[in-house]
């Protein structure tokens, strides 16, 4: 590592963590962006789907949570997984996370676009290229934030979060009050029901609820920034978090299906909440739900920034990447290289996508690669939590079921949906999800190559 300053210890607290991991999985933005996408593939089903999968993700967290307890690291996956099972597999755990964030970009920056412009130029909406130039715009103005430093970004974080919670409540509110006597969908046990599932329609309905769910890990890779503090504030964080999210995503699932018919769902698209919000509202009241969307995805991109430059920060820093990686600014005290770097491969891979016939094409591609990625690295750390644990299966049953059995049992779920899924993939679809994994061949020979000359 390079002799700047480090890292900005200390800067985060607790509550800061439990904003960090909510607003990294984006509630608004998750809602708006995948409702359309796992409504097509399971329907009313979708509601057992988000709580299904939520119980997956809360065994992964618990994963998450205790082998924090070995080291707060800002690899957080790749340092643990790396310490349990080697050097290779953290970098391919790590490698899983940088690659997905990448991808990312794409899904979350063009909901903003389009969010954007519903506001500004409705009539460039279906239009490829604003979408794109404004999702850069974006990518661009919040990269920027990040690097300035951990606590603006945390200030921001806040503020968004604040009035993005408060616009989605009086939507959840008036949801209720004016269509529960006479819904779209009729609520039913049904929904949720696990005789409803075929196992197929489980593994759809989880790799895109896997979605909802991911970034709240971001309050991990912040470990080496949080307060000092027994248990760590970025335990707590993401046990906060994943609390709440699982709570309002089935919320808002319900909501989605009680206001709008199936068409309306589809023909929403990634406009999900403006379509509730028009039901409910009157102009201009309704477009507050388009500016909840901006803020929460304004806010995802910004986590993901900070758990892509930290992660490839820790990896750099151990010379699994290219040590100018682990550079630190000596007064932002940020990985500033390696946040430009995701910057410049957002903005790559957003005119790339631009090619692409469509927008919801774009989107649903990049969702479903984003899937098979999550699967991946956090089921090696789910894997990861259970074989450094395992000595607790001799002793008290509830410390085995939350160190060993339940992370393991995330994370068989995690490799069962990601295997299942990958034959249903177009090629696209696994060009990005298998083929970014894959590439990571290249930089793990290329460390094992520089360390064999420093030898």
């Amino acid at each position: 590592m390079s002799g700047e300053a480090g890292l900005a210890k200390g800067a985060l607290g607790v509550a800061e963590s439990v904003v960090m991991g909510i607003a990294g999985t984006a509630p608004a933005f998750s809602v708006a962006v995948t409702t359309a996408t796992i409504v097509a593939a399971v329907g009313v089903l979708s509601v057992g789907s988000i709580l299904y999968c939520g119980l997956i993700m809360f065994g992964i967290m618990l994963g998450f949570k205790n082998l924090n307890k070995m080291s707060p690291n800002a690899g957080a996956t790749y340092a643990w997984v790396s310490s349990v099972f080697g050097p290779a597999w953290g970098f391919f755990a790590g490698w899983g996370l940088l690659v997905a964030s990448v991808v990312f970009m794409v899904s979350a920056t063009i909901p903003a676009a389009t969010s954007t412009l519903l506001l500004l130029a409705p009539q460039h909406v279906e239009s490829t290229g604003w979408v794109t130039f404004t999702a850069a715009i974006w990518l661009t103005v919040v990269t920027a934030v990040v690097t300035k430093g951990i606590k603006h970004a945390s200030y921001a974080q806040v503020t968004l979060t604040i009035i993005e919670t408060a616009i989605v409540f009086a939507l959840i509110g008036a949801a209720f009050y004016q269509y529960w006597g006479a819904p779209a969908h009729p609520p039913s046990w049904s929904w949720i029901a696990p005789t409803s599932f075929t196992p197929q329609l489980f593994a759809t309905g989880a790799l895109t609820a896997i979605f909802f769910y991911w970034g709240w890990d971001v309050t991990m890779n912040l470990g080496e920034e949080t307060k000092d503090g027994e248990p760590s504030p970025a335990g707590q964080g993401a046990f906060w978090a994943m609390i709440n999210l699982i709570l309002f995503f089935i919320i808002m699932m319900i909501v989605v299906l009680i206001v709008l018919t199936d068409e309306e769902i589809a023909k929403a698209n990634t406009n999900v909440l403006y379509a509730i919000a028009d039901k409910l509202f009157s102009p201009p009241w309704s477009y507050l739900a388009v500016l909840s969307t901006i803020l929460s995805t304004v806010g995802t991109i910004e986590t993901q920034i900070l758990q892509f430059s930290r992660s490839m920060f820790a990896m750099a820093r151990d010379n699994m990447l290219h040590p100018r990686y682990a550079k630190i600014h000596p007064e932002w005290q940020t990985p500033y290289i390696a946040t430009v770097v995701i910057w410049l491969m957002g903005i790559l891979l957003l005119f790339s996508s631009s090619y692409m016939p469509s927008v919801s094409t774009i989107l649903n591609a990049s969702i479903l690669a984003i899937g098979i990625q999550i699967c991946f690295y956090m089921g090696l750390a789910g894997y990861a939590c259970a074989w450094h644990y395992r000595h607790m299966l001799k002793g008290d049953f509830a410390d085995a079921f939350t160190h060993v059995i339940w992370p393991f049992l995330g994370a068989a779920f995690m490799t069962f949906i990601g295997i299942y899924s990958i034959p249903t993939f177009d090629t696209v679809t696994l060009v990005v999800g298998l083929g970014g994994l894959l590439v990571g061949l290249i930089p793990l020979l290329l460390s094992r190559s520089r360390k064999t000359v420093s030898a």
